[in-house]
C-alpha cells in the first residue's frame, strides 16, 4: 500500500482580476467540446489518466460517459495544435453558487513539461471569471503530474486542505 498526499486548492476572484496571456494563438486553440461527443471525454480520461492511476471511469459505460459528459452544467475545453491535433483538455462543473469545481485537467504525454497545463490553467481561470464565478477549486495529489501542484499555487490557488490516503495500485 502506497501512502498519497491529496491536496484541496481554491482561487477565489477579486473584481478586477487579470491573468496570463494565451501564447501562440495562431499555433493553439482551446475550443468546447460538443456535449454529445463523449468519446473525447472518454479518450483524455483513459490516456492521461494511465500515467496518474485514474480509474473511477475506466468500467464506465458509453451511456454513463454519455450521462455525464452531457450534464448542462459541465464543459469540456480541448487544447489543439494548429493540425488540429488533441494536446490536453479540461473538465469544469459550474455549480448553482458559482462555484466552479475543477474535475479533470492534463495534458497527453507528448506534449508535458511545455507549459501547456499553464496554458489551460490560465484558460480555466479566463472563463472562470467571465462566467462570474465566485471561486474555483479542484483536488489534487502526489500521483498527478509532477508541477500540478506548483502549477495551480503559482496561478494564485491557495491550498485549503491536506490529507494523507492509502493508495493501492
Amino acid at each position: 500500500m502506497k501512502k498519497v498526499q491529496r491536496y484541496f486548492l481554491d482561487y477565489k476572484f477579486s473584481k478586477n482580476e487579470k491573468f496570463g496571456e494565451i501564447k501562440n494563438q495562431n499555433s493553439l486553440k482551446i475550443i468546447l467540446n460538443d456535449k454529445k461527443n463523449f468519446e473525447i471525454n472518454k479518450f483524455f480520461y483513459r490516456q492521461i489518466g494511465k500515467d496518474h492511476f485514474w480509474r473511477d471511469r475506466l468500467i464506465w459505460t458509453d451511456k454513463q460517459w454519455l450521462k455525464y459528459s452531457s450534464n448542462s452544467l459541465l464543459d469540456t475545453w480541448i487544447l489543439k495544435d494548429n493540425n488540429n491535433d488533441l494536446m490536453g483538455y479540461y473538465e469544469i462543473e459550474k455549480h448553482e453558487n458559482k462555484e466552479f469545481e475543477l474535475i479533470n485537467m492534463g495534458i497527453l504525454s507528448d506534449y508535458r513539461s511545455k507549459g501547456f497545463g499553464s496554458l489551460l490553467l490560465n484558460h480555466v481561470l479566463q472563463k472562470s471569471f467571465d462566467n462570474k464565478a465566485k471561486k474555483v477549486w479542484v483536488h489534487t495529489c502526489s500521483l498527478d503530474h509532477k508541477f500540478a501542484l506548483s502549477n495551480y499555487i503559482s496561478r494564485g490557488f491557495k491550498v485549503f486542505k491536506k490529507e494523507q490516503i492509502d493508495f493501492v495500485a
